[in-house]
């Protein structure tokens, strides 16, 4: 049998993700660089992404739960080391016990749970004001992590993207936590807080946002590349005549006679109903307006100026992360993350 090719795809660089994450390392100075690859590698793939960083030189890395380290773990070379963020829940025991993967203790009943098992190493996460996930800073944190075998102790910054006062905050109270705590690592700082300076980097940085494209702050423009391109075909090239209106509710009525494209991307596929009106592909330099409302799996983009077009083509999506945010109201991340299951991924 044939293998089914998507009327949709991804293409995705590795040589800009993989620079991207050499650019973030220089930048943690004489911290170890990891990599976020939850949410499937923020919605690239988590073991492309993986087998990439592993290539580049990175050698921690992150996923949420114990379903995204099952992908990923057996991708894993000696000496790499996976931590799963959210922790361990009673019902992820039997895996995490077998596995060479790390839970990041979140709570005491995680601690307990782990301690009464004896589960080995660990990491453990402590909440510096973000008020998520973490053990509380101010509590006694020296004896609730006793005994443990601690790999890495840390934090998350909440406003890291901001110029904000409580980023040193977060700063002072994870540092006093050094002198209480046993780990042999610590880290604190995201994409934004690598971004900081040395003094957020600590031991080890986490970087994510910035590996698949977007700009956590200004330092980061002209260094971080763009990684994805949205591709959809063409289903059909049809005529909208003046007067015509097109897709749910007739949102746009043709004012003159067009030339229209309908592809194959909707709003099951993360190109949500933001883009309505909005959004554009782009055919050899030159954007093409999306026309009427972005439906489930269709789009229409108006190709009058590309006549050359026909069923069948490939057409690229204007998908910047910066202005395909200020353009839809979605943050990078919703735009990275919410690229979903029905598109090839194809690296280059």
């Amino acid at each position: 049998m044939h293998a089914y090719t998507a009327p949709l795809r991804l293409r995705l660089n590795g040589d800009a993700l993989m620079s991207n994450w050499r650019w973030l390392a220089a930048m943690s100075g004489g911290a170890a660089c990891g990599a976020a690859i939850k949410a499937n590698g923020y919605g690239l793939g988590a073991a492309g992404v993986m087998t990439r960083l592993m290539q580049a030189g990175c050698r921690d890395f992150f996923v949420s739960n114990w379903g995204e380290a099952a992908v990923v773990e057996p991708l894993l070379e000696d000496g790499v080391s996976l931590s799963v963020l959210h922790g361990v829940r009673e019902e992820d025991m039997a895996q995490a016990l077998g596995s060479r993967a790390r839970p990041v203790l979140c709570t005491p009943g995680q601690i307990a749970r782990w301690r009464a098992a004896g589960g080995g190493a660990c990491d453990v996460m402590i909440d510096t004001g973000m008020n998520r996930l973490g053990l509380d800073w101010r509590a006694d944190v020296a004896t609730m992590v006793e005994g443990l075998e601690i790999v890495t102790l840390l934090s998350h910054l909440a406003s890291a993207d901001e110029e904000v006062t409580f980023n040193a905050t977060q700063l002072d109270r994870f540092t006093a936590l050094r002198s209480q705590t046993s780990a042999r690592r610590y880290s604190l700082a995201n994409s934004a807080g690598i971004c900081l300076g040395g003094g957020y980097h600590f031991d080890l940085t986490r970087p994510g946002l910035a590996l698949y494209g977007g700009i956590p702050r200004e330092a980061a423009a002209g260094h971080i590349r763009s990684v994805v391109q949205p591709q959809a075909q063409m289903l059909q090239r049809r005529r909208l005549l003046a007067g015509d209106s097109i897709g749910y509710n007739g949102t746009f009525t043709a004012q003159r006679d067009h030339d229209v494209a309908i592809l194959n991307l909707g709003y099951a596929d993360g190109y949500l109903r933001g883009f309505s009106g909005r959004g554009a592909a782009v055919v050899n330099d030159e954007k093409l307006p999306v026309l009427g409302r972005v439906s489930m799996d269709l789009l229409a983009v108006d190709v009058s100026a590309q006549p050359d077009l026909a069923e069948g083509d490939w057409i690229d999506i204007a998908y910047d992360l910066g202005e395909a945010s200020a353009v839809s109201g979605l943050s990078p991340y919703e735009l990275l993350t919410g690229l979903g299951a029905r598109y090839d991924r194809v690296w280059g």
